[in-house]
């Protein structure tokens, strides 16, 4: 029998609780789970035995974290009460701080006190099964989160905890910025969460230039979940920045056969086909996103940078703000009109939003390679 696989229905209301501290007793002796040991089957089934115990499981908990558990959610009282102590050590107690990056398991996310809505999700998730609670992880499918570099977009989801709490079933984010809006949830197992945590490692490693790491990482992330489209991009950006384009637009292209409208993967399969000369096929990829990519910022950004290097300064200006209108919370898109104000001379401008790409993300490097440019006196790069 399977085991490890957390299924609920659809149809969240979202749950505000207010701070409350509580102090709970515990009336019996309470035998932790081992969350590698439980999944263990189901990860030697998709990626084989010896690999699935070097598989790190994010919401896995230690003793230290069972420790302030016992001491203040203990596995008594209600369901919402447990609840309420656990958002109260993770925003009081512990006055966890939202990053972008890097993705922490719920070990790392402890200590660090940092972490963005995956981390916080493999945290709660960790210590709510720890005091008898059945959360679950759900992606928000009508928000996406991607980076743009270099050409290339990289694909990550975004996270956010279910829970029924006392026969209400609940969602917990821990997104500062985003208006919670959402409209579309779809509750995955414990599995390909795994292989969201992986992805997300993956990216980050991608964006950092570490190849090996990604490389690792997403693979082991598709082999987990082979139809996890997120992550087969992400491969595919690897095979681009590794020379290795025929296995990049086969992979894409099979991606996209599942999903023929994925403005992730047509616009990093257009960027492959032009690196290999196929001008005409990417034309009428580029021609397919004008259609589908009305919503998507890094569509806009895509296309300003495109019209950028063919030296359109107009028209690039006119996509960068059109990716602003489309989200003005995106740092890559700040970062695409800094670039277009630059090749402008309009300093003033692009200080203005390399200022605001910085607040959204401190650690994003194209923000912080512009800004000890324009530190330097060099504005005509």
């Amino acid at each position: 029998m399977k085991r490890g696989f957390m299924k609920a229905k659809s149809g969240f209301r979202s749950l505000a609780l207010p701070a409350l501290c509580l102090a709970m007793v515990s009336c019996s002796a309470y035998e932790p789970i081992d969350p590698q040991e439980l999944l263990f089957d189901d990860l030697a089934e998709r990626v084989g035995a010896e690999r699935a115990a070097s598989v790190a499981v994010p919401f896995e908990i230690d003793d230290e974290i069972r420790a302030v558990l016992h001491g203040r959610a203990m596995p008594i009282g209600s369901e919402n009460a447990r609840t309420r102590a656990i958002l109260d050590i993770v925003f009081e107690s512990l006055d966890l701080q939202y990053s972008l990056s890097p993705t922490r398991d719920a070990i790392g996310t402890f200590r660090a006190r940092s972490g963005n809505c995956l981390s916080f999700v493999n945290l709660f998730v960790g210590m709510a099964r720890e005091v008898r609670l059945n959360p679950f992880y759900v992606e928000v499918t009508d928000f996406q989160r991607w980076k743009y570099r270099d050409g290339v977009v990289v694909s990550q989801g975004h996270i956010v905890a279910g829970m029924s709490v006392d026969g209400n079933l609940s969602t917990f984010d821990f997104l500062p910025y985003q208006a919670k809006a959402y409209r579309d949830f779809e509750p995955i197992d414990d599995l390909t969460a795994i292989a969201h945590y992986y992805n997300n490692i993956g990216a980050e490693a991608l964006l950092d230039g570490d190849l090996e790491k990604a490389e690792e990482a997403l693979s082991l992330a598709v082999d987990l979940d082979p139809d996890f489209n997120k992550a087969l991009n992400n491969l595919g950006v690897f095979y681009l920045r590794s020379d290795r384009t025929d296995d990049a637009v086969r992979l894409f292209r099979e991606a996209l056969e599942r999903d023929p409208a994925d403005v992730a993967l047509l616009t990093n399969l257009a960027r492959a086909l032009q690196t290999t000369g196929r001008a005409q096929e990417a034309s009428e990829l580029l021609a397919q996103l004008d259609e589908v990519s009305q919503t998507s910022p890094f569509y806009f950004v895509y296309r300003g940078e495109m019209a950028l290097g063919e030296g359109d300064t107009t028209k690039a200006l006119e996509f960068m703000r059109e990716a602003l209108r489309r989200d003005s919370e995106v740092p890559e898109v700040h970062v695409g009109l800094v670039k277009v104000y630059l090749a402008l001379g309009e300093m003033s401008k692009a200080r203005h939003h390399l200022e605001r790409a910085l607040r959204l993300d401190a650690t994003n490097q194209e923000a912080r390679r512009f800004a000890v440019m324009l530190q330097a006196g060099e504005p005509d790069r």
